[in-house]
């Protein structure tokens, strides 16, 4: 084999060493590296709340035209468009970045709406030639009005076409979705907040621009996980909104049931953000083969489309499954701690932020961003504007129009001998010269005067809108509002300030046994709290369901909660989530529904009740007419009893703890009779007993109410409507009445007409007799307002604004005048 010989250099070669120190060569390197990961690649900008891959990704989409309303495409051909475009790196990193953003259990609002196997928290997505993508809806938020000058465009990584430097956004994205991202020296992980709560905070911070932390915190309490569970411990939430560093634990929803006729279980319905079903499973499955957890006899992940999570731990006989759960949360990840660091791009330099520093640099944006967007509907109505009154001045005198434009020679003495003739300006002229003549003579001087007073208007709002910063303050509160009915989603994480175990003897109490209240709201939800306040009794109510039903008692008491069945089942009060005591007006968005510690077997629950067993005892009343009020000795020690009797087909529609004994029993009918009569002519009953009769009923009449209240100040509330119509689907009228218009008559009567049905009204749905002021709320939870009292007790109603569901009033009136301790509020 022959050897090759380098060529020699030519004659005119000069040779240059040059001397380069390695340790300067090494910094400027990793400086440039560094610099590129954290700018281009990790760190999010928290005005739009996107990091560059994001960006680009929902960009070309919207280039693409991907909308919502259009077809889903191959996954490739978005990531092929974004790295060839705008993104220059593998394509690996870009589709992960596309299916994260289309994840549910990753991101509290998805921005892209996926079709096909995007992938679950234990396993991979599809390859990106089998799944399909477009925008999804929140994402045409993100890009609204980017053609309108609203954003500053930079080269792309090759020059040859022009990419937002950031999304106009009018969703605040790094507070809603979070970021999570490791860059060369720094990190950033910021947790997923509710839309509405962050919202609802950036209004507030739009009205009161110098509010603290506090102020906030009313609206925002914590964030709210796309895999729901339960937050414990709001210390170093706070520690985060304060200094944009902080951690708190995460703890899946889970409770006890009867997996089998002899076996109880564990049964997980949530579990903690970013975990999935086969970690929780093998983390059980090395505890148990290595006997650091006994009790546990199998594991069944019975997860599905309909009934979506489900994770079933079998506790074998003769165990605890409460303390055995206590184990599970120690060492499984069935509780996992969230450290937050929340660290942005403002102005190009990356910051660790605070709650009210990342809102008030999304709020900066869109001040900005609608502030330019307004510029440019202003220019371009004042373009529009300008070309209508050329068209007005050629079409009051068309004929000589089109004569000058016939005997002109070319385009350019037309255009000049119009600017001269009709005072047109060049711009004018062109745009008449350009126009087909059957256009230029179909227009009407009254749709172009009418357009062009349009026109004036819009730009005179423009105007108003740029020249007053209130105005400008009020279009962006406005528009986050309309994002917030849009895009908004109730809470899903429930908000606990303490872990909220069940106390067992191997896990002693760590919650202080101060007082406390409980509060059960319209639609199940249960809560409680150090403050007396009820939900929306001060200014600046929010969004929420009434509460019929509240009790008294200590952090380690216990509550009895009663059912249409007429069972009472025995609750622990250390399990409910505690509402946030420092909220001026503290609501039941952080409850949790009632049957997560109760199992209803197609059974309401009606009110609760404490164990005081000095107290009066508890009334009950039937659908079928019947009145029983229960002696204390009804405390069983056992926790779940029956209160009474209850013959075919009734059910208990009614019940109420007596405050005092005195108070005044009231039927209400579904044919509009009223009867009230005094508790103290009910002669109390064991727990076996069946009950009295109460009220005489109609022919097809049925129960529709029953409660206890004090004469004095009280009100019924009765909503009538057709008893053809589907429950929720009919507003109906509403009345109220002083209940000092009703007569009281003998118990066992038929009571006296309380409401008059108009036409196609035959049957009370709703009535209630509550303490005034009355409050309702619609199934939504949003308040409904109700007509001012009439003092004719057979009149007919008012039509209602949408159905009501529930009717209460203030909660101080649903508690007993001696509650246990000194409960602040």
């Amino acid at each position: 084999m022959a050897r090759r010989t380098a060529a020699p250099p030519p004659e005119d070669f000069e040779e240059h060493i040059v001397d380069i120190d390695v340790g300067d060569e090494m910094r400027t390197s990793f400086l440039e590296y560094a610099y590129s990961v954290i700018y281009s690649r990790a760190l999010p900008d928290a005005r739009d709340g996107l990091k560059p891959v994001q960006r680009r990704i929902l960009y070309a989409m919207h280039d693409m035209g991907l909308r919502p309303d259009r077809g889903h495409v191959k996954s490739s051909r978005v990531v092929g468009e974004v790295m060839g475009r705008f993104h220059p790196h593998g394509d690996g990193a870009i589709y992960d970045a596309l299916v994260r953003m289309s994840q549910s259990f990753s991101m509290r609002l998805p921005t892209v709406d996926g079709h096909g196997n995007f992938g679950s928290p234990d396993d991979p997505p599809a390859a990106m030639r089998y799944t399909e993508a477009r925008m999804a809806p929140a994402a045409v938020a993100m890009t609204g009005s980017i053609d309108e000058d609203t954003v500053d465009f930079r080269p792309n990584y090759d020059g040859r076409e022009q990419e937002p430097s950031v999304l106009p956004a009018a969703i605040p994205h790094l507070v809603v979705n979070g970021a999570a991202g490791i860059a060369v020296g720094m990190a950033t992980n910021i947790a997923p907040h509710n839309l509405v709560e962050v919202v609802q905070a950036l209004r507030h911070l739009v009205k009161t621009p110098g509010a603290d932390l506090d102020a906030l915190m009313r609206f925002v309490p914590g964030p709210d996980l796309p895999t729901g569970g339960k937050i414990i411990g709001l210390d170093g939430v706070r520690d985060a909104y304060e200094s944009g560093r902080g951690s708190f634990k995460m703890r899946a929803t889970t409770r006890i049931e009867s997996v089998t006729a002899r076996r109880k279980g564990i049964v997980v319905t949530e579990l903690p953000y970013g975990v999935g079903t086969e970690r929780v499973i093998a983390a059980i499955k090395k505890l148990v083969q290595t006997k650091k957890l006994q009790g546990i006899a199998d594991v069944k992940d019975l997860t599905d489309r309909e009934q979506g999570l489900r994770l079933v731990i079998e506790v074998k006989n003769g165990f605890h499954p409460e303390a055995i759960l206590e184990q599970l949360f120690r060492s499984t990840p069935l509780e996992e701690s969230f450290g937050i660091n929340a660290v942005a791009l403002v102005d190009g330099q990356p910051r660790t932020l605070g709650l009210k520093e990342m809102l008030e640099v999304f709020l900066g944006h869109r001040f900005d961003v609608v502030r330019r967007r307004s510029t440019y509907r202003r220019g371009k109505a004042h373009d529009r504007l300008h070309l209508v009154e050329g068209l007005l001045t050629a079409i009051l005198d068309i004929d000589e129009v089109i004569a000058l434009i016939r005997s002109s020679d070319n385009a350019e003495q037309a255009r000049e001998r119009l600017t001269t003739v009709f005072d047109l300006s060049e711009v004018q002229a062109t745009y008449i010269l350009d126009m087909p003549l059957r256009r230029l003579t179909r227009f009407s001087t009254l749709e172009l005067d009418q357009e062009a007073a349009e026109l004036r208007a819009t730009i005179e709002a423009l105007d108003e809108v740029l020249g007053d910063d209130t105005k400008l303050r009020a279009v962006v509160s406005q528009e986050l509002a309309d994002v917030a009915k849009t895009y908004g989603t109730p809470r899903r994480t429930v908000l606990l300030e303490s872990s909220g175990q069940t106390a067992t003897a191997s896990t002693p109490l760590e919650v202080a046994d101060d007082p406390c209240y409980v509060f059960l709201s319209s639609s199940g939800l249960l809560a409680r709290t150090t403050s007396l306040e009820a939900p929306g009794e001060r200014e600046g109510r929010v969004r929420h369901d009434v509460v019929v039903s509240a009790v008294a008692t200590t952090a380690r008491g216990e509550i009895g909660v009663v059912t249409s069945a007429g069972r009472v089942v025995k609750l622990p009060v250390l399990d409910l989530p505690t509402l946030p005591s420092t909220a001026s007006h503290p609501h039941l968005q952080g409850g949790a529904p009632v049957g997560e510690f109760v199992t209803l077997d197609g059974e309401r629950v009606l009110a609760l009740t404490g164990f005081d067993p000095g107290s009066p005892g508890l009334a009950l009343g039937t659908r079928q007419g019947v009145v029983k009020r229960v002696n204390p000795e009804f405390l069983a020690a056992r926790d779940d009893w029956e209160v009474i009797g209850l013959k075919d087909g009734d059910e208990v529609v009614g019940a109420v703890e007596l405050r005092t004994g005195e108070e005044e029993l009231c039927f209400v009918t579904s044919d509009a009779q009223l009867l009230h009569f005094a508790a103290s002519g009910v002669r109390p009953q064991g727990r076996a007993g069946g009950g009295i009769a109460g009220i005489k009923l109609g022919p097809k009449a049925r129960v529709v109410s029953f409660g206890a209240v004090d004469p004095e100040g009280a009100v019924l509330v009765s909503v009538s409507g057709a008893s053809s119509a589907l429950p929720g689907t009919e507003a109906g009228s509403v009345k109220v009445t002083p209940f000092s218009e009703y007569p009281a008559k003998g118990r066992a009567t038929g009571g006296v007409r309380c409401h008059r049905f108009l036409r196609g009204e035959d049957t009370l749905v709703l009535a209630a007799v509550v303490p005034s002021p009355p409050a309702a709320a619609a199934d939504s939870g949003a308040p409904v307002d109700l007509p001012e009292p009439v003092e004719r007790r057979d009149g007919s109603g008012v039509p209602a604004s949408q159905p009501v569901v529930a009717v209460s009033g203030p909660v101080s009136a649903l508690l007993p005048p001696a509650v246990p301790g000194d409960v602040a509020g």
